[in-house]
């Protein structure tokens, strides 16, 4: 049967809506993070006037070519600031300004705060997403995929027997936010998936699927790769 004009546009528009989706979504994200990453580093312009840096002579907000600027500056002092580190004056800088801010109160439950998030993040020791795994979450029956993020505190232990796991389940589809639960180490499922592909699980709504073979379908295809 041949379609109407209304059709045929419905359906070169959703053809055209498929194609283009990654790409818009790609920009937003651009946009957004852009966004959200300038509203800190166009402070690092307190040096220029604002009706030079803002539109509406200083009124509006600031012009992108000067948000970039900034982000550019921010960039530029981060590797001078991880130069510096590299010599004994640019160490004791960074002490100086470390030992500053943590008897600085209220100020110092922040920073240490964010200090120690940070040094458990960037440790090259241990990972903080160790692996992927399931774990029955919200309500029992029902499952989520998380990150196994460390083990649980002693006291947690202590009080409930059992050994636990710390194991980070993030939102979807921003894995940035999520909740922290603490289950038995026996009621979690290890997954053969990498940290990267289970971020990409979850970023996708679940739409992109990691391969997975079966033990049983590797057997028989190491036995038919020796020609039993």
């Amino acid at each position: 049967m041949k379609k109407g004009p209304v059709a045929r546009w419905r359906t070169n528009f959703l053809a055209g809506f498929a194609v283009l989706l990654p790409a818009l979504i790609t920009f937003a994200l651009v946009k957004w993070v852009f966004g959200t990453i300038a509203s800190v580093t166009d402070l690092l312009l307190f040096f220029v006037p604002p009706r030079i840096t803002h539109a509406g002579n200083g009124d509006g907000p600031v012009y992108w070519y000067w948000s970039l600027f900034a982000l550019l500056l921010a960039v530029f002092l981060v590797a001078t600031a991880g130069f510096l580190t590299r010599y004994y004056v640019g160490r004791r800088m960074i002490e100086w300004l470390d030992l500053t801010l943590l008897r600085v109160p209220l100020l110092n439950k922040i920073y240490g705060t964010i200090k120690q998030v940070n040094k458990a993040f960037t440790s090259g020791k241990k990972s903080s997403f160790k692996k992927v795994v399931l774990v029955e979450f919200p309500k029992a029956g029902s499952y989520s995929l998380g990150f196994i993020t460390g083990e649980g505190d002693p006291e947690a232990l202590a009080k409930t027997g059992e050994k636990l796991v710390c194991v980070f389940v993030p939102t979807t589809p921003n894995p940035t936010s999520g909740f922290l639960i603490l289950v038995p180490e026996d009621k979690v499922i290890h997954l053969e998936m990498s940290v990267a592909e289970g971020v990409k699980y979850i970023v996708s709504l679940g739409s992109i699927t990691p391969e997975f073979t079966p033990p049983s379908a590797k057997g028989l295809e190491g036995r038919i790769e020796d020609g039993e």
